[in-house]
């Protein structure tokens, strides 16, 4: 059985994929696709020097759920640092899924990647809709009890999924692979068979998508559709400096707005955006970091919030020394299997259905991925859901355009490493069942099972992401459990940098809930502050 590995784009693949995108976003006038009901610009002089009740600093799958839900009451304006998905073939035809982790480059490319200190590479999202623009689809709740462990109220929980899947999740239709790769699990024993489900259940089930009956990708960008379209803006190609801060006495400070500069442009070419100030401070609004489990910490680390020690290395003036920013950095360490013979040529398939093993600990999927313009491979592959390393994240530079250091110390703790072992023999079964080696054509050789020194060996060598990293503004460290941060006024982080683990099977879809849910508590915490101001004024 061979282990999955990353094949490298070539010249061919860059040209091709350049003109595939620009023919198709010649044909499209409108950058925001379809006639999008709300204001969307790339020119930083038609926001520069505004002011709104609310800014959210990431227009990803948490941050357009928000914004979109904050829109109903209040002015909004989104910052986002790359570009739009709309006229992507890349972001939004389904045969095209993978191609944009191929290709990337420094500033614009629809995924960043970066290598991490442990020598692995991994992507982040730069595009409206984030990384539910780039990664696989799979659309499935978290389980009860991590809503229960963060103190999220069940119902509006409810609500928020609710809310999200009439908008942009579908039942998808199984393909043939993901068909064999269904009875590859069960005949694995990862049972009970639980049939279409979006809930995190223990056995193999189909989840949901992102992607509708015509193969089309639906971001958290969609979202903004259901706000108030007169009061959101939309700022792309945008990428944020730091949070501007003011004092409101001696010992604390408030958020009073944004610094960004152009993220193709100059990063001494600054601009700036500010919260409306009304005369009652209770009605003042609020910044808010939606920029993902690198994105906001490394905000909040430019802006002068973290370990003090390590913000004076960087010359950065310390506005709090928060010693959490940028610790217990997680990510869910994966092993892949290919098991086709040789690389084919066939159209990539994202995961549909998945296997959810021993007590929720290992997740497994199968797809068929690009590695290169023409060439795909068949993979079945498996993360660890709990692991117990971390790590940390802190700053390489004080361009904000630059990824921030980040080790997620894979494997580090024993623990961890006899899970690996476990997983990767539930992943041979898997990958040696009858059915996917009849599909692929393959001899059934269910009793030549790796030993557990080479899974170990194996382990080490060939781990990987998931592209599920998390941490750096824990709950409790970082932010409080309204995602204030704490020790400053006016400031919060909604997205996967508050999780100290990964919710579910992905956390897409427990994202694009949390900012709904968060955006429906500061909705009501408005209410109850000027409910409470009314009765103040007329005892």
């Amino acid at each position: 059985m061979e282990h999955s590995q990353t094949i490298q784009g070539h010249g061919l693949l860059k040209a091709s994929l350049l003109l595939l995108i620009n023919l198709s976003l010649a044909s499209s006038s409108l950058p925001q696709g379809k006639g999008l009901p709300y204001y969307i610009t790339s020119d930083v002089n038609e926001v520069s020097g505004k002011s709104f009740d609310y800014i959210v600093v990431g227009g990803g799958t948490a941050g357009c759920a928000l914004a979109a839900t904050l829109s109903e009451r209040f002015s909004v304006l989104v910052v986002e640092r790359g570009g739009s998905p709309y006229g992507n073939p890349l972001v939004l035809d389904k045969k095209y899924y993978g191609f944009s982790l191929i290709e990337t480059d420094e500033y614009t490319s629809v995924a960043q990647s970066f290598v991490s200190k442990d020598g692995i590479m991994n992507q982040r999202g730069r595009v409206l809709g984030g990384s539910s623009a780039i990664n696989f689809g799979f659309y499935s709740r978290a389980r009860e009890d991590f809503i229960e462990k963060v103190g999220l109220e069940k119902e509006l929980v409810r609500d928020a999924y609710e809310w999200v899947e009439s908008r942009i999740v579908f039942k998808p239709e199984l393909t043939l692979w993901q068909t064999v790769a269904e009875f590859g699990l069960l005949e694995a024993g990862i049972l009970p068979y639980n049939g279409y489900s979006l809930e995190h259940i223990e056995g193999t089930k189909v989840g949901a998508t992102v992607f509708d009956e015509y193969g089309t990708r639906h971001t958290s960008a969609d979202l903004l559709e259901a706000g108030n379209p007169e009061n959101i803006t939309v700022l792309l190609n945008a990428t944020v400096k730091n949070v501007i801060f003011h004092n409101e006495n001696r010992n604390e400070s408030r958020a009073s707005g944004i610094r960004f500069i152009k993220s193709n442009g100059s990063p001494d070419q600054s601009h700036e955006v500010y919260l409306n100030q009304p005369d009652c401070s209770s009605s003042w609004g609020e910044v808010i970091l939606s920029a993902g489990a690198l994105g906001s910490p490394q905000i909040l680390l430019l802006s002068g919030i973290g370990p003090q020690a390590h913000l004076r290395d960087f010359n950065i003036p310390v506005v709090l020394d928060l010693e959490g920013v940028g610790q217990r950095m997680k990510d869910n360490p994966g092993i892949a299997l290919l098991v086709d013979n040789k690389p084919q040529k066939q159209l990539p398939d994202t995961p549909q259905v998945v296997g959810i093993a021993d007590d929720f600990k290992f997740i497994v999927e199968a797809g068929i991925i690009p590695v290169s313009l023409n060439v795909t491979r068949m993979t079945v592959a498996a993360k660890i859901a709990f692991p117990a390393s971390k790590g940390k994240l802190e700053l390489n530079s004080t361009d904000p355009r630059k990824n921030p250091s980040v080790q997620f110390n894979y494997l580090a703790k024993e623990k961890d490493l006899d899970e690996c072992v476990k997983m990767s023999q539930l992943l041979e079964r898997v990958a040696r069942s009858q059915s996917i080696a009849m599909f692929v054509g393959m001899e059934h050789k269910n009793n030549l099972m790796s030993s557990e020194d080479e899974l170990r060996k194996s382990c080490k060598k060939n781990v990987r992401t998931f592209y599920h990293y998390h941490g750096g503004c824990i709950v409790g460290s970082v932010v409080d459990k309204d995602y204030k941060v704490y020790g400053v006024n006016g400031l919060r982080v909604v997205d996967g940098s508050t999780f100290l683990e990964s919710p579910g099977t992905n956390p897409m879809a427990t994202l694009l809930m949390l900012g709904r849910y968060q955006g429906i508590k500061i909705l009501n915490e408005k209410t109850d502050a000027a409910a409470f101001s009314t009765q103040q004024q007329n005892p």
